[in-house]
């Protein structure tokens, strides 16, 4: 695993999507809640590119999982 710390907004920008905190929490809210029997890569809102970023993250346990884990879990909330 890589050493380099990630902020979220990062990981927006990472993923072609507006990094502004509004962005941001307009995205979550637009999206949630995820189906819990969902992984998070296969939600219909990613594109391929996304999908695949995300995926590969976990897979490798990079620098960014630990954010796609939060991700993961605010769209998650109910």
């Amino acid at each position: 695993m890589e050493n380099s710390q990630h902020t979220f907004s990062e990981l927006f920008a990472q993923l072609g999507l507006p990094a502004d905190a509004a962005s941001i929490e307009a995205f979550i809210a637009a999206h949630a809640p995820l189906p819990h029997q969902s992984a998070l890569a296969d939600a219909p809102f990613w594109t391929p590119a996304q999908a695949a970023f995300l995926r590969e993250a976990l897979e490798a346990d990079a620098d960014w999982a630990e954010l796609i884990d939060l991700l993961d879990a605010r769209l998650r909330q109910d």
